[in-house]
Formats: C-alpha cells, sequence, structure tokens
C-alpha cells in the first residue's frame, strides 16, 4: 500500500486541531448571505456551483505524524548470546529499518506448523466474521454513494370516486362518477452545498477503514496465536514426559526404601520423606496434564476444528529453527504498520468528518424537484394531448431554532474527535511499549536458555558420574535417583526456555505489524466505484 511508507505522513508534530480553519478558505465561502426574496434564483444558481466546487465545512482531516523519536527499543538493539549445541540457542541479530516477511511463521522451518496456519486462516469463524463485517462496511460505503445521484421514482395511482353533486364536476365530461389514472415520474436532488454528504461519505468511509484494520488485527492475532498455541503444545509435552519420568523414578526410590526399611537398612523417617517427595512430584503431574489438554482443544478451536478432533496431537519442539535475523522497524514505519494505530486513525478521521456533518446541519439544506406524468380518467387516453402535466421546484430550509439541539450536536463531536485523538495518542504508546517488551524479552530469553542449558549439562554430567560410582559400588542407588531427579527437572527448565524464545519470537513478528501489507489480499483497499 502506498500509504504505509512514512513519506506519506504529515511531518508536524501532534494532531490537527478540529477547527474549521483547517479546511481552509473555502469553508467561509460556504456560507452565504440571504439579502432579499428577489435574489432567491441567483442564490439558488450560485450554490449549486458551490457544491459542483466540492466545498465542505468542518476540519479537512491530517495524518497524524509519526512520534519524533530515533528507535523503538529502551536500550540499543545488540546481537542476544547463543548457546552453542543447544536447539533453539542461536544468536539472534536485530536488523534495524528491515521489512517483513510476508507469511512470517515460515521463517521456522516448520511444516507442521505451516499446516496449523494455513488451517487456521481457512477455517478460523473469528476470522470469517471479521471478514464479514469487513463486507457490510464496504457495502455501507457504496450505499452511501448514492446521496450523490438524483432520486427518480416511478408512480402509478388508479382510482374510482363519485363527485357530490352540489359542486361542479372535475373531468371534462360533466361526469360526476369516473376514474383517474395518474402515472408520473419523479425526480428530486438535494444540492450537497455544504457537504453534508461529502462528509457522511468520508465519515462512512473511515469507518470501513477501521473495520479493514480490525480485520487485519485479527488476521494477524490469529497466526501469532496459533504459533504460540503449537509452541506451548510441544513444551507442555516435553515437561508432561519429564514429569512422568519423575514420578516413576521416585516410585522407584521409594519401594527401594521400603525394602531397605523391612530389612533395616533405612529409617522410618528415609521411608517418609521418600513417600513425601512421590506426592510432591505426582502432584505436578495432573496441572501439567490439564494444560495439555486444554491447549490441545485451544489449536483445535483457533484451527476451526473440535476438540475431539485434535485428540492426542502432539508437536515438537525440534521441528522447529530459530530465527536469526529478526526486522525491527523505525518508529515512522511502526505507526504505519500497526493495525490496531491505523485502526485508531480511521477512527479518529470518522471523528473529524462527523464534526463537519454537525456543522452542515446547522446551515441551509438546498432540494431540487420534478415530476411529470398523465391524468387521463380512461387508461386509453393516457399520454394524449392536453392529459400531460409536470411541475418543477426548488426548496430551500433552514434551521432556526431548534432548542441548542444543533449547537450541543457540533460542541459533542469535536470533544469526540478530542476523545478519539486520546485514544490514537494512548494506542501509539501502547504500540511502541509492546515492540519495547518484546525486544526486552528477546534478551533475557536468551540468557535464560544459556543458563537452562548450563543447568541441564551439570545435571546430565551428575547423573553419568552417579551412573558410574553405582556401577563401581561407590554410590548407592538412592543416590542416583536423586541425580535422575534432578536431570529430569532441568530438562523440564530448558523446554521452558526454548519454547519462551520461540513465543517471544513470534510475538515480535506480531508486535510490528505481522508483514500484512506484503500480502496481496491484505493489503488491497477495496474501493469499488
Amino acid at each position: 500500500m502506498t500509504d504505509r511508507t512514512a513519506t506519506a505522513r504529515s511531518t508536524g508534530p501532534g494532531l490537527p486541531p478540529p477547527r474549521d480553519t483547517v479546511a481552509g478558505s473555502a469553508n467561509a465561502a460556504c456560507v452565504p448571505s440571504f439579502v432579499s426574496p428577489r435574489r432567491i434564483a441567483p442564490l439558488i444558481i450560485a450554490l449549486a456551483g458551490l457544491a459542483l466546487a466540492g466545498c465542505a465545512v468542518g476540519p479537512n482531516f491530517k495524518t497524524p505524524a509519526a512520534p519524533a523519536i530515533s528507535g523503538v527499543a529502551a536500550e540499543p538493539l545488540a546481537t542476544t548470546v547463543s548457546t552453542p549445541d543447544v536447539a533453539q540457542g542461536g544468536a539472534q541479530r536485530f536488523d534495524v529499518g528491515s521489512d517483513l516477511p510476508d507469511a512470517w511463521w515460515t521463517l521456522f522451518h516448520s511444516q507442521p506448523l505451516n499446516d496449523l496456519v494455513e488451517q487456521a486462516l481457512t477455517n478460523n469463524h473469528d476470522l470469517k466474521a471479521a471478514q464479514a463485517a469487513l463486507r457490510v462496511a464496504h457495502e455501507n460505503v457504496l450505499a452511501q454513494r448514492g446521496v450523490y445521484f438524483p432520486s427518480v421514482g416511478l408512480g402509478f395511482d388508479a382510482t374510482r370516486q363519485r363527485q357530490s353533486g352540489a359542486i361542479a364536476p372535475t373531468p371534462s365530461n360533466n361526469a360526476f362518477e369516473y376514474s383517474l389514472y395518474t402515472p408520473q415520474v419523479s425526480v428530486s436532488y438535494a444540492l450537497d452545498v455544504f457537504g453534508l454528504n461529502r462528509r457522511n461519505t468520508e465519515s462512512i468511509k473511515a469507518q470501513e477503514q477501521a473495520v479493514r484494520f480490525q480485520m487485519i488485527a485479527t488476521h494477524i492475532t490469529l497466526t501469532s496465536n496459533v504459533a504460540t498455541a503449537a509452541i506451548q503444545l510441544g513444551a507442555l509435552q516435553s515437561q508432561v514426559d519429564a514429569t512422568r519420568e519423575l514420578v516413576e523414578i521416585n516410585t522407584k526410590g521409594l519401594q527401594i526404601l521400603r525394602e531397605q526399611f523391612a530389612k533395616g537398612y533405612a529409617s522410618r523417617l528415609d521411608v517418609a520423606a521418600q513417600e513425601a517427595q512421590l506426592a510432591q512430584v505426582a502432584a505436578a503431574l495432573p496441572p501439567l496434564a490439564k494444560q495439555l489438554a486444554q491447549q490441545r482443544d485451544l489449536l483445535a478451536a483457533l484451527t476451526g476444528r473440535y476438540p475431539s478432533q485434535m485428540a492426542g496431537a502432539t508437536f515438537d519442539l525440534a521441528s522447529l529453527q530459530l530465527p536469526a535475523d529478526l526486522p525491527v522497524s523505525l518508529p515512522s514505519a511502526l505507526v504505519a504498520q500497526r493495525p490496531d494505530v491505523r485502526q485508531a486513525e480511521a477512527t479518529l478521521h470518522a471523528a473529524s468528518a462527523q464534526i463537519g456533518v454537525a456543522v452542515a446541519n446547522r446551515l441551509p439544506n438546498i432540494a431540487l424537484t420534478a415530476n411529470a406524468g398523465s391524468t387521463a380518467v380512461a387508461m386509453g387516453q393516457l399520454f394524449q394531448s392536453g392529459t400531460g402535466f409536470w411541475a418543477v421546484g426548488a426548496a430551500v430550509t433552514a434551521p432556526v431554532f431548534e432548542g441548542g439541539t444543533l449547537l450541543h450536536q457540533e460542541r459533542a463531536a469535536r470533544a469526540a474527535y478530542v476523545e478519539a485523538a486520546e485514544q490514537y495518542r494512548g494506542t501509539v504508546i501502547n504500540a511502541f511499549q509492546n515492540v519495547a517488551d518484546t525486544l526486552a524479552a528477546l534478551q533475557q530469553d536468551a540468557e535464560g536458555l544459556k543458563a537452562a542449558a548450563a543447568a541441564e549439562q551439570a545435571a546430565k554430567l551428575t547423573l553419568a558420574a552417579s551412573q558410574r560410582q553405582v556401577r563401581d559400588g561407590y554410590a548407592n542407588y538412592l543416590a542416583l535417583m536423586s541425580a535422575e531427579q534432578a536431570y529430569q527437572q532441568a530438562r523440564i527448565g530448558l523446554a521452558q526456555a526454548q519454547a519462551n524464545r520461540l513465543s517471544d519470537t513470534a510475538a515480535l513478528f506480531q508486535a510490528l505489524g505481522g508483514g500484512w501489507w506484503r500480502q496481496a489480499d491484505l493489503a488491497k483497499d477495496h474501493d469499488d466505484h
């Protein structure tokens, strides 16, 4: 889209004030002076000329300027730390000013993930509803454009009546009982002298844009949610597997201790401590299993399927590759890319146009009318000589006293503009916060994975040493089980750290706008005439 770039935006600070002076001197010319009835005809001609000249009261909307800041992050961006020989442990580099891909999820190089996203984009009902809402808004725009054209109607009246003998008969044949047949064509046209219709159309078009960007936001959120749900499904599956192994290890340890207690080699305190340890580990399994089941249900709903159709579904984190090069948008590009910011801008535009509507409602309206037809007492006489009629007229109506209604409606429209402007500013700040939070998370995720991998490696070495000591007779089996338990817990921590890096990488693409402007079906702004 051409309006995505920073060059298409105003370079001045802040937002345009909702004052009529923004529209220029043309607005002042929109208000005529009524001098005398003799000047009505010239006045109508002059107002018609103004309507054709495109005069419209109220402020002309200007796109808000991008924030005057140098970057989107609180701190300078540096390449993240790497953790060699660990899945998702590569360093991530940030390319400031680069563009996003059109299908960012493909950067994970996972065909199962690609399939899930495609299923969601095809079957998700929230997305389909958003697309239908956009069609509704677009048709409303096309319907509003009808006000620019004359309204033409056809009519036909047929009546049978008897006239009182006390008054003169109506038909030329002096009959007191007769039929009347009247076909006619009526034409009416409202001169949009002060831009009431144009401002209404402008507002509705801006509302369509708001719905459009809401649909785009739904599209981006859906793809991000699918990726995150799949990642969390894989992480939870790893945690459930590791926890089940922990339960098995502790169960075997308890069995050994009970046998040693029966032979007098272990105390009752040792047995009780192991029973408590087993109960604690076993208690951690049901919540994880619940989260795993709920994650499957969520993934089913996102892809437009029922939970029973995703029963037993798994996702392997190892099938994902961590993207090494990440784009970071400039501030001017970010406000043009984020659909929530663009939606807020469209809402602000609609509020600006509504000021013009409120101002125009306080000014005179001019309507031109014409009708022509034929009236006869018999169908066969229609359209014969002498049966035709026609009329043309012009009407000027102006509000004189409305009890302050129109005045306060205009003030309300101006207040609504201020409200929309503040909401726009808040949306922009939240967008930058979202990006900055995600960038900071990616830096810390890399550090967290490095620590989790070191803990997992240390636990693995400890386990190997314990296995050798048990094999050589220098340690008992309980020491081995303790080492195995520490290793399994380290595995759980490593899986969580890997999932965090993958999830926050997906979150960054969402925070930067998801690359919708590079997708033909989303970038196209339908503007049928």
